[in-house]
């Protein structure tokens, strides 16, 4: 059996539009033959978006979607903000949103979910071929609470709950819904805003701390001052990092009287019961996308290997 390469799958991929693993297995049961396994593709009726899947899709919408204790994010990239724009395409991207409430939020099962009596996958694989760009699901995210809501936000939308950035706020509570709702929003608009890096300190990535820590010290310790000094510094610092990075440290971009914390304080008296935000979402169209091309040899890399 000749060697299934890489470089030979990333070309069976780029040909096709079909999975890599699709490719692999392809190139498997065709002993290396490319022009073979794609007749193989073709007659399992998996290379239906023919040579379109090799374009670099980094445009397209994100849509959000909440329906009672359930939200979903989804980004659907294509290739031009022509399309993007086009009514077909975004009726795609809010069925897509409408299928992944019902799932558990993966990119996977989203794709295999139902719409209008075919896959995910296949909607998307048809419009390929329809409208003659390259199309990509390529994140969606699911937040759930087991009592309260989730709320969400999309920033200059050019449809209901499509746009190029969205947002997507769980607020455990057992009070008001609607008042719950309405505050979720405002932070959602916060976070469209301001881009968090966690909710609160405690979820922080402790190595982001621990460097900036490390920074803080050497510049401390440059002034000369005790030891006791230092520290107090440091610690004052950090704080003050903390105020920039996490969202509840974060002055309420509404009221920048109050941190975003204490502006959820205040909501609880409309609300009528305690209320914590437990999850947070954030997708900004294309965010990534180069780096994503950059590690697609290694991708390829590890599905020949696999």
């Amino acid at each position: 059996m000749a060697t299934i390469t890489a470089a030979m799958v990333k070309e069976l991929r780029e040909a096709s539009g079909a999975g890599m693993m699709d490719c692999k297995k392809a190139l498997q049961e065709n002993d290396g033959n490319i022009e073979a396994a794609m007749d193989w593709l073709r007659t399992k009726g998996i290379a239906k978006a023919d040579k379109k899947a090799g374009r670099t899709a980094a445009e397209g919408l994100v849509s959000v979607k909440s329906e009672g204790t359930d939200g979903v994010v989804v980004e659907l990239n294509s290739e031009t903000d022509f399309v993007a724009r086009n009514d077909d395409f975004q009726a795609l991207v809010t069925g897509v949103a409408g299928a992944a409430i019902g799932t558990d939020g993966s990119v996977e099962a989203v794709l295999a979910a139902d719409l209008g009596g075919k896959s995910v996958d296949g909607a998307i694989k048809d419009a390929i071929s329809t409208i003659g760009e390259n199309m990509n699901l390529r994140r969606t995210a699911k937040l759930s609470v087991g009592s309260g809501v989730v709320a969400s936000y999309v920033h200059n939308a050019v449809a209901t709950d499509l746009g190029k950035l969205g947002v997507l706020i769980a607020i455990e509570t057992t009070g008001d819904a609607a008042a719950a709702q309405a505050i979720g929003r405002q932070i959602a608009m916060h976070v469209a805003a301001t881009n968090p890096l966690s909710i609160s300190p405690s979820d922080l990535d402790q190595d982001v701390v621990e460097r900036e820590r490390a920074i803080f010290s050497e510049q401390a310790a440059a002034s000369g001052k005790p030891a006791n000094i230092i520290e107090k510094m440091v610690e004052g610092r950090i704080n003050k990092f903390y105020g920039e990075v996490c969202l509840l440290n974060q002055a309420f971009v509404i009221n920048p009287d109050l941190s975003v914390e204490a502006a959820l304080k205040e909501a609880e008296k409309e609300i009528g019961a305690p209320a914590k935000i437990t999850g947070m979402v954030r997708f900004a169209l294309g965010e990534g996308v180069e780096k994503e091309e950059s590690d697609f040899a290694a991708e390829v890399a590890a599905a020949a290997k696999g």
